[in-house]
Order: structure tokens, then C-alpha cells, then sequence
């Protein structure tokens, strides 16, 4: 059954947002004013299927990649620039409002820069055993085949070829593959994930592959098959020998952009805490004016924090520890030590270690976060602490998607 609708307005996942029956319904690849023909989503009552833009948007624009509306990687190609940041930061504004806090949000940071560097491709064997490798298709179970993919860091050039050569040896008949692949400053890294145990011959074609496509490591499920050379990127004035699989920013420029935000929140700062650490991206920036104690729950990580600060000359102290702050957080008592705490939770936010930062009396706090609403629901914690929030900087780092970073500063 075709219906016809106009859209209010984009929501918060990219969807155009419209009115049917009393009820808001959802539908992809839709813009603001725009009054279009849809279909239904079985088993989505309210999701629509978007078949034909009747009047469109005078801000649509075409998509620069073939795969958009297919590849279920980008949400929005379509939406002129000046638009589409604006609603990218109005994701933030309205989210805080939500949750009763009211402070300015500095204009959109542009973390995109030369695209991602880091990606996961899934492999799977398709009907008449036939070999797909790409991204997961928007909003179904399947595999987008793709050869390129114009949002990433040209440093990921041969990373497609790479997955698709070490796949045809690794697949398995009915099991799914992950490859996770991350550019660094001698080649790609590689962690892959579905594979069986590896036979010697195998890790013998391994090996070619490994040489043909320019890989500094192999490893499966975090376990080294064979490495070329350590895999290290720069972080500050320190290299890093990255863990296998380990996280990274998503892209080298919304890395520069947070760390420089948290870098001018702590200039005055002497010790600072920096819980969630991961690798240092924060921390051994810091450390270039100030005492730094890191901690995350990643030993693999934390190890390559502290022999990376180790290693490199002009640094402040830094002491780098293994800690599950969602099951240990660091408690009033052991906060005293330090005049700033810098967090960079996952998604899930932090709200245990939120509530011990909100008892404390640490007199400055930056939040770093990749989630709006965990964000909003840790703030509101600090508020009722007695935090106030001096700043809160939103960061385009997944263009073309619906995701935002932002750094906050709160003083007590």
C-alpha cells in the first residue's frame, strides 16, 4: 500500500520524521519539509520505505557514493553542509534540554578530516557459495559487497583488497567473519574474527597475503598469526604500539580535536586522572605539562600507555593502571590526589564512577563522550553534585552519520 507524507523534521537517528494516524513514523534518506511517497516496513508499524520524493527539499543534495541507501554505514549524504551540522548540534541541545540542563553548546567542530582509519568488514559465503565482503546492508541481515569506500583515510587504500584476498582462504561454509582493520604509520593492522584454528599451511598463504597487501600485523581474536613490523601510530610526541584489536578514534582529526579540547580544559591543571584511557590518547598529550595517572579496564592497553609514556623524553610522570571502573570506580578518597579528572567512558556512559566524581571534591571535571544521552544522564549526576558546566563542544567525528562526540568542562 503506497502512502503519501510530508516530513516535519529529521530525528535523531537521520530519519525524516512524519505524521500517520496520530502516530510519528520513520523514514530513511527523508528531509524536512519534503512530501514523499512511501511503503510499509513489515513488522515496523511505524517505519515507512521510502519510494519517491515528490517535493523535495530545496537543501537535498546528491550522495557522493554509489552504496548510499544500501550500505547501511552512512545515514546522510543528502543533506546540504550548513543543515546538516545545524541539526547534527541540535542533537546535543535537545538532548541536555531533556534531561533539565541548560548551558551553551559551542558551534560543530569538524573532526572528519581525511576520513576513518580504522574499519570492520564482515565476510560471509552467500547463496551458490558465493564470497561477499563488505559492510552490513541499512537495516537488514545482509552483506553489501564493496570495493570502495570513499569516507576512508587514503591510508586504508588497500584494506578492502586485503579483506577480500584474506578471506577467500578464511571463510568457513555458514559462518560469519569480521575483519577489523586499522591504518597505521607502517601499514594496516589487522584482527580477524570467526576463523577457525589455523593450520600451518594456512598461516603459510597468510603470509604471502600479509606481504602482498602491505600488512604490518595479523592476528586472530587478539592473537598474533605473524607481524611484519609493530603496528604504532603517533600520539602527541609519543608512539604507540597499538594492542590487536585495540580502540582507536575513528579518524586522526577527531582524535587532534578532542585531545585538544581536553588539553585546554587542563592547562592549568598539575595531576589529572584520565579514566577510560584506552591507549593515551588524552593522556600522553597531558603529559606534556602535567602529572598523569591513567586507568581502564584493558590491560593490553594500559601496558602500551605506560611503555609508550616510558619511552618518550620530555614527558611528565605517568602511570598507567589496569581498573574496571565500572565494577571499581575511583572513590571519593582515592580522588584527593588530583586537581582535574578527565573521563572517556564507552557508550554506556559512566554512571557509577559519575556518582563518586559528583561526592568528590575535585575542582574540575572534563567529560569526554561518544554519547549524547549517557552524556546528559552523567551531567545531570555532576549537576546535582554541584558541578556546573562551563562548556559543552559537539565534534563531527562519523560524518554523514548520526553519532557526535562532544568534550564538557565542569567546576565545582
Amino acid at each position: 500500500m503506497v502512502e503519501r507524507l510530508t516530513i516535519d523534521h529529521v530525528g535523531h537517528h537521520g530519519d525524516g520524521v512524519a505524521v500517520s494516524g496520530g502516530q510519528a513514523v520513520y523514514v530513511p534518506y527523508a528531509l524536512s519539509g519534503e512530501t514523499i511517497e512511501v511503503a510499509p516496513v513489515p513488522g515496523h508499524p511505524d517505519r515507512r520505505r521510502l519510494l519517491q520524493v515528490d517535493i523535495a527539499s530545496p537543501h537535498r543534495i546528491a550522495p557522493f557514493c554509489p552504496h548510499f541507501g544500501v550500505c547501511g554505514g552512512c545515514a546522510i549524504q543528502h543533506w546540504e553542509s550548513e543543515h546538516y551540522r545545524a541539526w547534527k548540534r541540535g542533537i546535543v541541545v535537545e538532548t541536555l534540554a531533556r534531561f533539565g540542563i541548560d548551558c551553551e553548546v559551542d558551534p560543530l567542530v569538524d573532526g572528519h578530516g581525511i576520513g576513518r582509519r580504522r574499519i570492520t568488514l564482515h565476510a560471509r559465503m552467500g547463496t551458490h557459495e558465493v564470497l561477499k565482503v563488505g559492510f552490513s546492508a541499512a537495516g537488514l541481515h545482509d552483506i553489501i559487497p564493496v570495493d570502495r569506500c570513499p569516507i576512508l583515510d587514503p591510508g586504508l587504500g588497500g584494506a578492502l583488497d586485503a579483506a577480500w584476498a584474506l578471506a577467500e582462504p578464511l571463510i568457513v561454509i555458514g559462518k560469519p567473519l569480521d575483519i577489523q582493520i586499522t591504518t597505521t604509520d607502517v601499514g594496516l593492522d589487522v584482527d580477524v574474527r570467526g576463523s577457525g584454528p589455523l593450520p600451518s599451511a594456512l598461516i603459510a598463504t597468510l603470509s604471502l597475503l600479509a606481504e602482498r597487501h602491505r600488512l604490518a600485523r595479523l592476528t586472530r581474536h587478539g592473537e598474533l598469526v605473524l607481524m611484519r613490523t609493530p603496528p604504532t601510530i603517533m600520539m602527541g610526541a609519543a608512539q604507540v604500539t597499538l594492542p590487536p584489536g585495540s580502540f582507536l578514534q575513528a579518524t586522526v582529526a577527531g582524535e587532534e580535536a578532542l585531545a585538544e579540547l581536553v588539553s585546554q580544559h587542563c592547562k592549568r591543571s598539575k595531576h589529572i586522572a584520565d579514566l577510560f584511557c584506552g591507549v593515551g590518547p588524552f593522556a600522553l598529550r597531558l603529559a606534556a605539562k602535567s602529572r598523569v595517572t591513567a586507568f581502564d579496564s584493558d590491560a593490553g592497553a594500559v601496558a602500551a600507555l605506560q611503555r609508550a609514556a616510558t619511552s618518550t623524553s620530555g614527558l611528565k610522570p605517568v602511570k598507567a593502571e589496569a581498573r574496571d571502573l565500572f565494577r571499581r570506580p575511583l572513590v571519593p578518597q582515592e580522588l584527593r590526589d588530583y586537581d582535574t579528572v578527565v573521563f572517556d567512558p564507552p557508550r554506556q556512559g559512566a554512571e557509577a564512577q559519575a556518582k563518586h566524581l559528583a561526592a568528590s571534591k575535585i575542582p574540575v571535571v572534563v567529560a569526554v563522550s561518544c554519547n549524547v544521552t549517557t552524556f546528559a544522564r552523567d551531567a545531570r549526576i555532576l549537576n546535582d553534585g554541584g558541578y556546573q558546566i562551563e562548556s559543552v563542544t559537539p565534534v563531527d567525528q562519523f560524518r554523514h552519520t548520526p553519532h557526535v562526540e562532544l568534550v564538557a568542562r565542569f567546576r565545582r
